[in-house]
């Protein structure tokens, strides 16, 4: 290819596509796996499907590694670090969803791409058909797309393939990443992906154990139990049955299951600390003391909304809490059927856990949502606010919260917790809006759209193959932004125009 089609001055386009092509590689190696699976159970047809997005991906990272190759000295300015990670994610879910198209288990190739968008954002929306007969195959394919996603598919690339490259940082936090475990940030990458082989190892072996003690097969035990844990660990909702979690009918598999998702939404630092040996951090945490206090409560109003619809309060509890969990976790893991929300649930029960699925898990996690640290700090900045309004005019009121360590409250924390809160808003008033436009009720509506922002996957009926493209679209946008925390995507847009404007 004749690179002087690229002016000199769109080195930073040059050095995005380099950037772009070497994740993608990555992802074409992972996808390798699925095709050893399909051939493993003579899945001929999938297999081959399989192998022609593996080489799909192979060809356009070599394009992409090839036009900017000489720019991979560079430093990424913050502009295109974060345009590089609006843009792979784009380009990873439209050539991943053509396996999926392929093998017959969707209506359309919008359909099988809204599915590989909602893998790698973890929020678990599906629109497969028939997916209690999908090839063995293609749920590896489904299942680890969302073990990209959750860690990042960008930072999989940091981990592996990115040595010797500068400006990383933009690109790490372009994953919507506020914080580092180490300075290095390939080291922090690496870090990451260590924790989560490290519980794929643990979860897995819990759930295939279980399975077994419930009476499924080994060999479906254990490929249900590592389906299950990615689905859960990334807070992906992903299952490989259409009934999901409430396929085992079991309370120890959805009590292990539950112990996987509030893993999955913890900030992988806090797992490094921990993991490390300080224990006293997971108490101290703010972050944490969040998570706990609106998944309680929230879970508590959702029991007495919810009371006069179960038998016992035992079965109350377990129904509810099970589902406040996943929806706050971000997991979309369910043991009802979707029509049941919409039908079954009063109106508080549903307005409460569109709270918990906007309110989200950690920074830093395979969750969605606005992160229970935003919420965290803007409790701390209005008790601030408080203490001010009563205290002397003369008294210095600082203060603080534990994140890590000892973090003094300040007005530039306080403001990108709220633009963040802010955008949320607005993005999950438009889904509703929309979703009322095409003709559901508002209360179905409402659920749909935060679900679909706070990349969840708990669906209320809307998410089916025959509901309006338009609304597919409008979705997969609402998936990706949520994702991403906005401002990559906005990055991506404004660096497009910008190399447009230049050219």
């Amino acid at each position: 290819m004749d690179k002087s089609v690229f002016k000199s001055d769109h080195i930073e386009l040059r050095h995005v596509l380099y950037m772009t092509g070497k994740t993608l590689s990555a992802i074409g190696f992972v996808e390798i796996i699925a095709v050893i699976t399909s051939l493993l159970y003579k899945e001929w047809s999938m297999a081959f499907n399989l192998m022609i997005g593996t080489g799909l991906f192979f060809v356009v990272s070599f394009i992409f590694i090839f036009i900017g190759r000489d720019t991979k000295e560079q430093r990424f300015s913050w502009g295109a670090g974060m345009s590089m990670v609006g843009l792979t994610w784009a380009l990873g879910g439209l050539i991943s969803a053509i396996p999926p198209y392929l093998s017959g288990h969707f209506a359309s190739y919008l359909d099988a791409f809204f599915e590989v968008m909602s893998g790698y954002t973890t929020t678990g929306l599906v629109l497969i058909q028939d997916l209690d007969h999908a090839p063995m195959g293609l749920n590896m394919w489904r299942h680890l797309i969302t073990y990209i996603g959750g860690q990042g598919m960008v930072l999989m690339t940091l981990s592996f393939l990115a040595s010797g490259m500068r400006g990383l940082l933009k690109v790490y936090m372009g994953e919507a990443r506020d914080e580092q475990i180490f300075p290095n940030v390939i080291h922090t990458a690496r870090i990451i992906w260590f924790v989560s082989l490290l519980y794929l190892v643990l979860g897995t072996t819990a759930l295939t154990i279980n399975g077994v003690l419930i009476g499924l097969p080994l060999d479906m035990a254990f490929f249900r139990g590592l389906w299950m844990f990615l689905g859960g660990w990334d807070t992906a909702g992903f299952a490989p049955q259409s009934q999901n979690a409430m396929y085992f009918h079991s309370t120890s598999y959805e009590i292990i299951s539950m112990m996987i998702m509030l893993l999955g939404t913890i900030n992988f630092a806090l797992h490094y600390f921990i993991l490390s040996g300080n224990y006293k951090e997971g108490i101290r945490n703010a972050e944490i003391k969040s998570l706990f206090v609106t998944i309680t409560s929230l879970s508590i109003l959702g029991i007495i909304a919810l009371k006069a619809i179960y038998s016992t309060p035992m079965v109350a509890f377990r129904k509810v809490f099970y589902h406040f969990v996943s929806a706050h976790t971000g997991t979309g893991f369910a043991t009802l059927y979707s029509q049941q929300f919409f039908y079954e649930w009063s109106d508080a029960a549903i307005i409460l856990i569109v709270i918990a699925m906007l309110a989200g898990g950690s920074v830093c996690s395979t969750a969605g949502g606005i992160k229970a640290l935003r919420i965290a700090i803007l409790a701390n900045a209005l008790v601030n606010d408080i203490k001010k309004m009563i205290r002397p005019d003369s008294a210095v009121v600082v203060e603080k919260f534990h994140h890590l360590k000892e973090v003094a409250l300040q007005d530039r924390h306080v403001r990108n917790a709220s633009i963040i809160v802010l955008l949320y808003i607005v993005t999950f008033s438009i889904g509703t809006l929309a979703g009322t436009f095409y003709g559901y009720p508002l209360k179905q509506a409402m659920f749909e759209s935060a679900s679909a922002l706070g990349n969840v996957g708990l669906s209320s009926g809307i998410t089916q193959p025959s509901m309006p493209d338009g609304l597919k679209v409008i979705y997969i946008f609402m998936m990706w932004v949520g994702r991403l925390e906005f401002m990559s995507v906005i990055a991506l847009f404004a660096f497009l125009f910008k190399e447009a404007k230049e050219g």
